[in-house]
């Protein structure tokens, strides 16, 4: 029997639902909650297989809720059922640790077959959905710390030219031309989203500061 429990502020909507999935012999709805905070104290209590939780709440977010209740109870699946299609939503929702995320004009069939799936430990995520989260996961990445997109040769030539080497200097110390080192500056410039040398400079002396430490 698949326990679950269901969070949303409209009373017909959780009484639609609740209906829907006890009209199914291996389903059984065992709590409600209308609040974010309602929600949080009950569902660690009644250890749900599956929570189906209303992305709006009148006091918070079902985020936060699906955020607090796998922090308390790692078993509980978290469905995120909401009116509207954001990505921004589905992104923090898969980061709070979201199993799935559908719409509320869903099929009444296609509801519960996404209540069975995450209740067995699978994603509801698609391929498509899952190489976006990826990209914007990695550009979050790249961005937090540009460094890290840099080759090991672009990386020595930064440290260069933090020392004030000029691209010639640079050329004689690591046995390149100096058209070479030109073209890896330039490299750098785009991958750290920087326009003059001068800013290249600031950040590795900023770097060798924080090694130092």
């Amino acid at each position: 029997m698949i326990r679950v429990f269901l969070v949303d502020d409209h009373e017909v909507v959780r009484r639609g639902v609740a209906a829907l999935l006890e009209s199914e012999d291996d389903i059984e709805v065992v709590g409600e909650a209308g609040t974010a905070e309602s929600a949080i104290a009950r569902i660690p209590a009644l250890r749900p297989d599956v929570a189906v939780l209303d992305v709006r709440l009148p006091d918070g977010s079902g985020i936060d809720v699906c955020r607090e209740v796998r922090s308390a109870t790692p078993g509980v699946a978290c469905l995120m059922l909401t009116s509207f299609a954001d990505d921004d939503a589905l992104f923090t929702a898969v980061m709070a640790g979201a199993s799935g995320y559908v719409l509320k004009q869903i099929h009444g069939s296609d509801l519960i077959g996404a209540v069975r799936t995450v209740a067995s430990g699978q994603s509801l995520l698609d391929p498509q959905t899952t190489a976006s989260m990826l990209a914007r996961l990695r550009d979050q990445a790249t961005r937090k710390d540009p460094v890290e997109a840099l080759s090991e040769q672009e990386r020595h030539i930064l440290e260069l030219i933090g020392e004030g080497l000029t691209n010639r200097q640079i050329g004689e110390r690591m046995f390149l031309a100096e058209k070479t080192v030109k073209n890896y500056v330039s490299n750098l410039l785009s991958k750290l989203n920087m326009q003059r040398r001068t800013q290249v400079a600031a950040l590795a002396a900023r770097m060798k500061t924080d090694r130092d430490r």
